[in-house]
């Protein structure tokens, strides 16, 4: 299978307030909006794509319906620092304070309305403890 774009789609009972949500506060842009189903796109790069889903709609299979549950959304950013700043001053509900983590993570945690977490990260270079369970190519350059 060759795929041409991947996106997760989050279930949801609150359609419009998550995508708002999103938008808002993830700097997404609507590409296709009815009331069931919102098209989301990075407004600083096309390729990040986020899908939100009326859980109860009838293209899902009844025994799929619902909402996002055991998500957790990871943005990569260039300034962990600024957008937590910014998440705390949008009273954004803070789950994870920033912290460096031994496996080469600076972050925090957040959530959306839905209580779907959403992690914030900018690699940084790991421990020597977890150094070798990098490949070499996935090693951060900073």
């Amino acid at each position: 299978m060759k795929a041409t774009q991947y996106y997760p789609v989050l279930m949801t009972d609150a359609v419009s307030e998550t995508a708002q949500f999103y938008c808002r506060n993830f700097r997404f842009r609507p590409m296709f909006e009815s009331d069931w189903y919102v098209h989301l796109q990075s407004t600083e790069d096309a390729a990040v794509n986020l899908a939100i889903l009326d859980g109860s709609h009838s293209t899902i299979p009844e025994a799929g319906r619902g909402r996002a549950n055991g998500v957790i959304l990871n943005f990569e950013v260039e300034d962990v620092d600024a957008e937590y700043e910014r998440a705390k001053a949008a009273d954004l509900p803070i789950r994870l304070a920033l912290r460096d983590e031994p496996f080469g993570q600076r972050h925090f945690i957040t959530s959306d309305p839905n209580g779907v977490l959403i992690d914030v990260i900018r690699p940084i270079p790991p421990s020597a403890e977890f150094l070798d369970q990098f490949d070499e190519a996935a090693l951060p350059r900073n």
